[in-house]
């Protein structure tokens, strides 16, 4: 769900089109089965996804384009249909308008008894795989992650990695069993992964002491899944998950978390409280379930910095996808891939002609290690604490209070249902007209 970076020029608009298009249904990640490292013998690196949906059906691809010996072995998804459209669409004859370059059918071998469907096919799945890709919606991320490190598999997770703080502190908990068992784990914050921001990354000094940040996730909004006859309060949400916290976290997680996770990366910190607003002024119907149409935060870092952050989702106002970091000395523009002094002078001008794709290039280099026996990647920690930012600028949001983070990671929020079944009620239900209760703030509190 990758737009456009708004101060870019036309090549890295380009770029950016393309990665969003391959994200939105194109993605992966891989390893060798009980071991924690590839053998180096000729077998096949084996993959299973868990979470068939669009995200799903990119990553592995991806994956299978990762230069390496993979195998797809199994899947799993809640939904039979989504894990027939996903197999559908990795089999086809021509993926070429996914930007996948030759047939990758003959690396996929996933039979019907290695496709698992329900809520507890995942444990089935991960036990086949050397290497699993998790890309369900999020809150289901940290009980797939747990059970992944568990079974001392390397793991590719899409972000977020949790929507609630109870879920951060498992993932947490897990990301240091898989750095004592030397597990590679990417996460999905591509990002870090990408080209022009490692360049700028290296070169941050430049522009002195951060002073000031700035992040936005602007635009027109995601799909909306209409409640159809005959589902319990249960799939519903799960069809239409976007749009419940549990499930999604709402769209300051969902999405505008790389942004946030850039400005964290850059300045090598997480913010200590946050403040701000938001709202449902468009999207409030009774299919946008409980989620706000805007956020506007202020987060707050223990140097006194601040990070200004926007993320909105109303259709026909202005877009805009992109970071900004303000120094003593100059300032870093992300999105045009250029450092200027405080004068408006270029010091540093990435060439937008060596762009590369971040989705592919994480699954590239991920795979590259697995295959090579090395232990390179442990992103679980730092995917979490951004996850934990945006959930800080939620729950600021929707409380209209200066929350901190300390008291947020430990208030002992949990936004998940009692069971995972399609007959358990999740904890978020609709009133006798469909419609569910929203954040109030000056009224929600957390602690």
């Amino acid at each position: 769900m990758q737009n456009n970076f708004s101060l870019s020029g036309n090549s890295r608009r380009k770029f950016v089109k393309q990665s969003g298009l391959i994200s939105g249904g194109v993605l992966a990640a891989p390893l060798m089965s009980n071991a924690n490292f590839f053998s180096g013998s000729n077998d096949a690196i084996k993959i299973a996804l868990i979470g068939c949906g669009g995200r799903g059906t990119g990553a592995t691809l991806q994956a299978l384009q990762s230069k390496q010996n993979v195998k797809l072995v199994a899947m799993a998804d809640a939904f039979r249909d989504r894990l027939d459209d996903c197999y559908k669409a990795l089999t086809a004859d021509d993926l070429s308008d996914s930007g996948v370059q030759g047939n990758v059918k003959s690396m996929i071998d996933v039979p019907e008894e290695r496709k698992f469907v329900g809520f507890e096919g995942y444990k089935k799945a991960i036990a086949l795989a050397d290497v699993v890709i998790l890309t369900t919606p999020p809150g289901l991320r940290p009980i797939h992650f747990e059970e992944a490190v568990r079974q001392n598999k390397h793991i590719f997770m899409e972000k977020p990695v949790a929507t609630d703080p109870e879920g951060v502190k498992r993932v947490l908990v897990a990301a240091e069993e898989a750095k004592k068992k030397k597990l590679n784990v990417v996460v999905g914050l591509q990002r870090h992964y990408v080209n022009s921001y490692r360049e700028l990354y290296k070169r941050k000094d430049m522009i002195g002491e951060i002073t000031t940040a700035y992040a936005w996730w602007n635009n027109d909004g995601v799909w909306v899944r209409e409640r159809k006859p005959g589902q319990t309060e249960m799939e519903y949400q799960m069809r239409n998950w976007y749009y419940f916290n549990w499930l999604c976290g709402d769209h300051i997680t969902e999405q505008h978390i790389h942004n946030l996770d850039v400005i964290n990366w850059f300045k090598g910190a997480y913010p200590v409280k946050a403040q701000g607003m938001g709202g449902r002024e468009v999207r409030k119907g009774k299919d946008h379930g409980e989620i706000f149409d805007h956020h506007s935060v202020e987060f707050h870092y223990a140097d006194g910095s601040i990070l200004n952050s926007q993320c909105r989702h109303i259709p026909n106002t202005s877009a805009k996808v992109d970071e900004m970091l303000v120094g003593t000395k100059g300032k870093i523009f992300c999105g045009a891939a250029n450092i200027r002094d405080h004068k408006g002078n270029i010091m540093y001008q990435y060439d937008t002609k060596n762009e590369n794709n971040g989705f592919q290039t994480e699954h590239d280099e991920l795979f590259a290690a697995i295959a090579k026996g090395e232990y390179k990647f442990a992103n679980a920690e730092y995917g979490a604490k951004s996850t934990m930012t945006s959930i800080l600028g939620r729950m600021a949001t929707y409380s209209g209070q200066v929350v901190e983070w300390d008291k947020a990671l430990n208030c002992g929020l949990n936004l998940q249902p009692s069971a995972y079944t399609f007959d358990t009620l999740p904890q978020s239900l609709p009133d006798e007209h469909g419609n569910y209760k929203i954040a109030v703030p000056g009224v929600t509190k957390f602690y």
